[in-house]
């Protein structure tokens, strides 16, 4: 059956810093990809922070002397026209309908492959003028990071050779969530029980309290 919301049972959880958890992602990295291109990908709901934990990982590695940088799905929208076709609080249509995958794909995932070329862009689409965002691309080095971070990631097809998955449960992620995006839960809830990305994502970290993190360890940890 799948996971219900943000719920892991029976599952070791160990708290552990956020420091230290983003020197583990970098870690295991590092012994994945050690020479060649990787897309990571940090897949949370807006309320758990996955920007701000792809730009630790991003820190993190070039502190160690390995280029990377980051993509924000909210970056890769679609226009105006199409995410509210339905509304502008449809949870369904937040869910299936608001990432441009296609663009998101070609601009950034396959180029950012280990045999990929290399030209990433960092930003389609700016929301707030409805408009291209005219980024520059972005030469990626063949041993370069791309971290892309954001909603609904994981389970769709996109190519990732790491996966990262924050989590917490439901009535954390409502307490999280402001009055005016409590439209979007149903949407978390629908992700987490019809693809269930903790049960295959390389690493899941619960935030119940985000001052307190915790790696859900795996069964045979």
């Amino acid at each position: 059956m799948p996971a219900r919301a943000g719920m892991i049972a029976d599952v070791p959880i160990r708290p552990l810093s956020r420091e230290l958890i983003v020197a583990r992602v970098v870690d295991e990295v590092r012994d994945r990809a050690p020479r060649r291109r990787l897309r990571l990908a940090v897949d949370g709901a807006t309320g758990l922070d996955p920007t701000g934990w792809a730009a630790a990982i991003v820190d993190a590695m070039r502190s160690g002397g390995r280029f990377a940088m980051h993509v924000s799905v909210r970056d890769y929208l679609l226009p105006a026209s199409q995410r509210y076709e339905f509304g502008h609080d449809s949870p369904d249509a937040f869910y299936e309908g608001w990432r441009d995958e296609n663009g998101l794909r070609r601009e950034v995932l396959e180029p950012a492959a280990p045999d990929g070329s290399g030209a990433v862009l960092p930003a389609l689409w700016r929301t707030d003028i409805d408009r291209s965002a005219r980024a520059e691309y972005v030469a990626v080095p063949t041993d370069g990071v791309v971290v892309v971070s954001g909603e609904f990631l994981l389970g769709s097809g996109l190519p990732f050779e790491y996966a990262m998955h924050l989590t917490c449960s439901a009535a954390a992620l409502a307490r999280r969530t402001p009055p005016e995006d409590a439209w979007t839960l149903p949407a978390y809830e629908r992700y987490a029980a019809e693809v269930a990305p903790e049960t295959f994502a390389d690493v899941v970290v619960r935030l119940e309290d985000p001052r307190r993190p915790a790696i859900v360890e795996p069964d045979d940890a």
